[in-house]
């Protein structure tokens, strides 16, 4: 460049400044700004060029009236897995060039006027700028918009854009991107916006044509300028001539220069107000994420194989698994709830409900039911025998153990992990706009379901004490306990024990778990007795005494009254039914109903404890089968003829699953085919594992199914499993449960890790139970499970113990937060879980997760109920549609390769 080119081009630049300040307004003036630095840009680069010869840094010039477009400097792209560079391009419009651009999902086109020097405001990015455009002579073009390239802009500028992103409100308008088809053609655009140029000049090195990202830089200070003008509500143009439909700002100077540029009349021009629709649609790019994406894996024999065995074993789950005929999605136009008590507005009001004809008797372990009394075709049948049951575990215990499964399994479990660990990388933002986007939700006041707690320490330590003493105030003369021969009165149970008022405390009440019951469940069974006696166990926390249950009744509603005051937080009370004798269905329904123990935040499960051995050694039963005939001939009577039994048909109403609990690690034998039957099991040894999950589950499967041909709720099957002892117990929880409590020992079986994740199991973990037990709480798998994406939720296990605060899961959330270091969509996802594994209503389910909770991926949720982003459910879907694809691929190939031969 000569020095009068320099000094004429200086000239222009003092003067365009001075004509844009001149304006008024601090769009004009930011306007003039950028484009006054564009020149001086140009200066600069003009100099550099002359003094280096070389080539122009930003690409190859466009000539006057060319369509050839132009690659912008390789310094501000950044291109994505081999995917070209972005290129910018101008197409005839009225008269008008347009220049547009992606960036992401998001993108901005901007009009250029063929004049030379004028202004034009862009009104469709996520951010208010101002795009100063110039031609620079006659023979060359060079298009700048402000904030876009990366070399005019700064920290500040960066800052600035960061700043306005993550403000919606400060936002001009927004409007996604046009895509532009791998075949290099391009797709329509959004109505109303000018269309697409699709990218015709060279690929960058190694790039192919496709959809790409660019990195695009930050608003320069005519942004900011105005940014600060710009602000209130929506303007809205009804004129046609490439004005936009929404631009976000209320400022009418910014309008007004934005029509006189365009030739519009301000007549032309209304003024509305943005509604609570529009927002949500503008900002409907949040539910696009940066995705993962793996290589696909090369099929061998061997995995070939591997996942043939894998989809065996799916195959046995879905053999053995209870699924109800009528399934949510058959009941989706039936109304949501908010409470339960709005889908039955009287719990305890007993409908009487016709006898059935039905007839049923137990054989060999498992009822057997008739339609009439002629008995001659079996209703209802369980899908195996115990024999074929034991049979399909081994074969599972043996898939498992082999080395390739174990190498498989253990591979893509680590994948999945590291594609979340990438997903949170490139998308933690996103997911944290997302939910502040959502009004008046957050982690508070999402539902929270408590899905593993047992009733009989379900209030904290300080709760019961309190009690205690209050009892003991106010109520010294209630005959409570007969001991020793005779009645006693609260007062005299204390005296006996050299305690007052006065001398009780938390740590006198001694129920707090410590250091010295790791891994001695023993132990820990005696911390239900408070200040270590079990008559006052007997007095507070049991139902079945001389007081019939008075005290625990009433610590109960306590329990109610603060759960209904923190309204998002719920609970599924585990209560028990050991099968001593088969009356013990009717107090118990009894002492419910006589209390009025019911909360709209509360559902019952039943808990069986597996301890034939000790009845067996006390004299209570004589085999196995006798606690089956104690635990479920009442539950058979009543579904036949309610009438018999009124206040268990009100219980089980309000009853939606069964669990199975007791010490998983003492030493057991592994059942085989040859098992056998539980009439015939009188030894004083108690039985396996999986021997009581089998019976429990079959007699269950025919209860449901009777039940449901009845039109009467039925029953999950939820048992403790995997918290300690043998992997077999695993095995049965998955071939027959929905969902289990604990599961840490899926930790050292990566093929059962898998399974369950491929079928979606739910896995209620309490990290701070474990933590007293059986493991350390920095060695708990939850935080793996749960980025490999198996459906985990938290839980509380036993308060009492436990947790030291009035809200126990809370507390749960609060330290798996500080110590895993969760996000809010990481806790408001596992929260989304529990609600999921909970045996709550459909209705309620509708209206705390989503209309459609039960279908995969987004389309199952809603965020402004879960304040889970959809992109995070979204990558959970995709990941597991690939793994899905993979494993029914490997299979399918398998099969194809082995057909030839089975037919020769």
């Amino acid at each position: 460049m000569s020095e009068s080119g320099g000094s004429n081009s200086t000239t222009k630049y003092l003067l365009l400044f001075a004509a844009g300040t001149a304006l008024g307004s601090a769009v004009a003036f930011g306007a003039a700004y950028g484009l006054a630095r564009y020149y001086a840009a140009q200066l600069e680069e003009k100099e550099v060029r002359k003094q280096r010869s070389v080539s122009p840094s930003r690409g190859e010039s466009l000539k006057k009236g060319s369509s050839k477009l132009t690659p912008r400097s390789s310094q501000s792209q950044v291109p994505i897995n081999g995917l070209p560079p972005p290129y910018m391009g101008r197409s005839s419009n009225s008269g008008n060039q347009h220049l547009s651009a992606a960036r992401g999902t998001r993108g901005y086109t901007i009009d250029l006027p063929a004049r030379a020097n004028s202004l034009s405001i862009n009104p469709m990015t996520a951010s208010p700028r101002v795009a100063a455009m110039a031609r620079v002579d006659s023979t060359q073009d060079d298009l700048i918009s402000g904030g876009y390239d990366d070399h005019l802009q700064g920290a500040s500028g960066a800052a600035s854009r960061r700043e306005t992103e993550s403000n919606p409100d400060s936002a001009l308008a927004y409007h996604r991107a046009p895509t532009i088809s791998s075949s290099g053609t391009a797709l329509p655009s959004a109505p109303g916006f000018p269309p697409t140029v699709p990218p015709t000049g060279p690929p960058a090195p190694g790039g192919v044509p496709g959809v790409f990202f660019h990195a695009v830089p930050a608003a320069d200070r005519a942004n900011k300028a105005a940014k600060e003008v710009v602000k209130g509500g929506s303007l809205q143009y009804q004129h046609s001539n490439n004005l936009p439909r929404n631009v976000s700002g209320g400022n009418l100077q910014v309008l007004a220069a934005v029509a006189a540029q365009q030739g519009v009349p301000m007549d032309k021009v209304v003024v509305v107000d943005a509604s609570k629709k529009q927002k949500q649609e503008l900002f409907s790019h949040a539910d696009d994420y940066c995705r993962v994406i793996t290589p696909e894996v090369s099929l061998n024999d061997e995995i070939e194989e591997v996942t043939s065995m894998i989809m065996e074993m799916m195959e046995m789950r879905k053999k053995w698994l209870f699924q109800p005929v009528v399934n949510p999605e058959q009941r989706r136009h039936e109304a949501e709830a908010a409470t339960p008590r709005e889908v039955v507005p009287d719990p305890f009001e007993y409908k009487p409900v016709p006898a059935s004809s039905h007839v049923y008797q137990m054989v060999d372990g498992v009822m057997r039911v008739w339609s009439d009394s002629s008995r001659q075709h079996p209703v209802f049948q369980v899908p195996g025998t115990a024999s074929e049951f034991f049979t399909e575990m081994h074969r599972i215990l043996r898939y498992s153990a082999l080395g390739p499964v174990k190498s498989f399994c253990h591979h893509r479990l680590l994948l999945m992990e590291q594609k979340f660990n990438l997903h949170i990388m490139l998308n933690a933002d996103k997911e944290f706009l997302a939910q502040k986007a959502a009004p008046h939700r957050d982690f508070y006041n999402v539902r929270k379901v408590d899905t593993h707690i047992h009733h009989s320490a379900c209030m904290h330590q300080k709760h019961l004490l309190r009690f205690i003493k209050s009892k003991l105030r106010k109520e010294p003369d209630e005959v409570v306990i007969f001991r020793d021969g005779k009645y006693l009165t609260l007062k005299e149970v204390f005296e006996s024990l050299n305690l007052t008022g006065y001398d009780l405390n938390v740590d006198t009440l001694d129920m707090h778990a410590d250091k010295s019951l790791f891994h001695r469940f023993d132990k820990f069974n005696l911390k239900y007795n408070p200040f270590g006696q079990s008559r006052l166990r007997e007095i507070f926390i049991k139902q079945d005494n001389i007081i019939h249950g008075r005290f625990l009744a009433e610590l109960t509603k306590e329990v109610f009254t603060d759960l209904e005051a923190s309204k998002y937080q719920h609970a599924e009370l585990r209560i028990s039914i050991y099968g001593r004798k088969a009356m013990e269905w009717d107090i118990l329904a009894s002492w419910v109903v006589a209390n009025n123990l019911y909360s709209d935040n509360n559902v019952w499960l039943i808990q069986i404890p597996r301890l034939y051995n000790v009845y067996k050694e006390t004299g209570v039963i004589d085999n196995f089968q006798q606690m089956l005939d104690n635990i479920f001939e009442p539950l058979f009577e009543v579904t036949v003829d309610p009438a018999t039994h009124p206040q268990l048909h009100v219980l089980l109403s309000q009853v939606v699953g069964f669990d199975m609990v007791d010490d998983e690690s003492k030493p057991e034998r592994r059942p085989t085919k040859h098992c056998p039957p539980p009439q015939e099991w009188n030894s004083k040894h108690n039985c396996a594992y999986s021997y009581y999950a089998y019976y429990i589950y079959a007699n269950l499967y025919v209860l449901n199914k009777l039940r449901e041909s009845r039109g009467m709720n039925t029953f999950s099957f939820r048992p403790h499993a995997g918290e300690a002892g043998d992997i077999d117990h695993l095995v049965a929880a998955f071939m027959l449960c929905e969902n289990i409590a604990h599961g840490i020992n899926l930790r050292k079986s990566p093929c059962l890790q898998y399974l369950f994740y491929l079928a979606q199991i739910g896995l209620c973990m309490s990290p701070l139970s474990n933590n007293s037990l059986f493991l350390d709480y920095h060695r708990n798998p939850f935080p793996t499970f749960f980025a490999r994406g198996l459906t985990v939720s938290l839980s509380t296990d036993d308060p009492l113990q436990i947790h030291l605060t009035k809200e126990p899961l809370v507390e749960e959330y609060s330290v798996a937060a500080q110590v895993w270091k969760m996000s809010s969509a990481d806790l408001c996802e596992i929260a989304r879980n529990g609600v999921l594994h909970s045996g709550f209503p459909h209705a309620c389910k509708k209206h705390w997760v989503s209309e459609h909770y039960w279908r995969p991926g987004p389309e199952g949720n809603d965020i402004h109920k879960t304040n889970v982003p959809n992109m995070r459910l979204k990558f959970r879907y995709d990941t597991y549609v690939n793994e899905m694809q993979l494993v029914m691929g490997g299979a399918l190939a398998y099969q194809a390769r082995k057909a030839p031969k089975s037919i020769e």
